[in-house]
């Protein structure tokens, strides 16, 4: 008699929580549930964790942890950006810069921009290797771009952008028209794996 063994092969999408995430979180569940913006003491002890984990992770992404903004998860994040970035500015520019390979939360906050409230969106073509050309995106940038969004490590095929080259790019062009593009990446296949130091990367909004 033969035994199925299950193979997960979708790990980039959600695993099973380890060991030391479940032991560092059951507390919370379990005893320190309070809510962080109430007063009692209770909620203080929640509040301070989780204004210790906003410290943990501005020191691995390099930047001040009021910089931080915890979410749901990947798609809120994206949709938060995009759309508070391009809501935020749309008096200086209505048009934004994404590649076609994007993960959906990129594409559809998009073209939801573009569809219901007047925005431009070029989608940048990618090579046979899913990378984007630097150049191309030089060539799209115009006096109306706000936002460009380019995903750092690619969920289904794995390419991994030059985001730093593409940044420099987008500050020469930001100083030759004197004002700033926001540069945003999808770095949810990045973490864990590659430096997300935003110094380093030259990103605005990771």
């Amino acid at each position: 008699m033969s035994v199925e063994k299950e193979i997960y092969l979708d790990h980039a999408a959600t695993t099973p929580v380890r060991k030391e995430v479940l032991d560092a979180m059951l507390p919370y569940f379990t005893e320190n549930y309070g809510n962080p913006s109430s007063l009692y003491s209770q909620a203080e002890i929640t509040k301070d964790a989780i204004e210790e984990a906003r410290r943990k992770v501005a020191s691995i992404l390099n930047c001040r942890p009021n910089e931080i903004v915890f979410t749901s998860g990947g798609t809120e994040s994206d949709n938060a950006a995009i759309k508070g970035v391009a809501l935020a500015n749309k008096d200086k520019g209505n048009h934004i810069i994404t590649s076609s390979i994007e993960h959906h939360a990129v594409l559809d906050s998009c073209k939801f921009l573009e569809d219901h409230l007047g925005f431009k969106v070029t989608y940048l073509p990618v090579d046979q290797y899913g990378l984007v050309n630097p150049e191309d995106l030089k060539n799209s940038l115009t006096n109306e771009t706000i936002l460009v969004s380019i995903m750092y490590a690619n969920n289904e095929i794995g390419t991994i952008e030059p985001i730093a080259e593409i940044s420099s790019v987008i500050k020469e062009y930001s100083d030759q028209i004197g004002r700033k593009i926001s540069f945003h990446t999808d770095a949810v296949q990045a973490a864990g794996y590659l430096d997300l130091d935003v110094e380093v990367l030259g990103v605005d909004l990771l």
